[in-house]
C-alpha cells in the first residue's frame, strides 16, 4: 500500500503559479503510473494529470498547456507545476496511483486562486 503526502498548495492570484509535491512511501513507487487529481466544492474528484513509470504524460483538456507533471523516482516524489492559474483551478489537489488505490488517498493540499 502506498502512503501519500501532498504539499505546496496555497492562495495565489489569477495568472500566478504554484508547485505541488507528493511524497510517496511504503511501496515500490517507481513501477506505478501516478496522477494528480482535484476536487472542487460540490464536484466529483477528477484526474488532471498522469505520468507513467516511463515518464509519458497526459493532461485533462482544462489544464493542458498550463500544468506540468513530473516525477523523481529516486526521491519517491511526484510534482505538479501549475502556471497561469485560473479561479476555476480552485480545489483540493491529491495524488494517487492511476488507476487510483482507494486506500491510499492522502489529506490533499488546498489550492485557491483568487484576487
Amino acid at each position: 500500500q502506498v502512503q501519500l503526502v501532498e504539499s505546496g498548495g496555497g492562495l495565489v492570484q489569477p495568472g500566478g503559479s504554484l508547485r505541488l509535491s507528493c511524497a510517496a512511501s511504503g511501496s515500490i513507487f517507481s513501477i506505478y503510473a501516478m496522477g494528480w487529481y482535484r476536487q472542487a466544492p460540490g464536484k466529483q474528484r477528477e484526474l488532471v494529470a498522469r505520468i507513467t513509470s516511463g515518464g509519458s504524460t497526459n493532461y485533462a483538456d482544462s489544464v493542458k498547456g498550463r500544468f506540468t507533471i513530473s516525477r523523481d523516482n529516486a526521491k519517491n516524489t511526484v510534482y505538479l507545476q501549475m502556471n497561469s492559474l485560473k479561479p476555476e483551478d480552485t480545489a483540493v489537489y491529491y495524488c494517487n496511483r492511476v488507476p487510483y488505490a482507494p486506500g491510499s488517498w492522502g489529506q490533499g493540499t488546498q489550492v485557491t486562486v483568487s484576487s
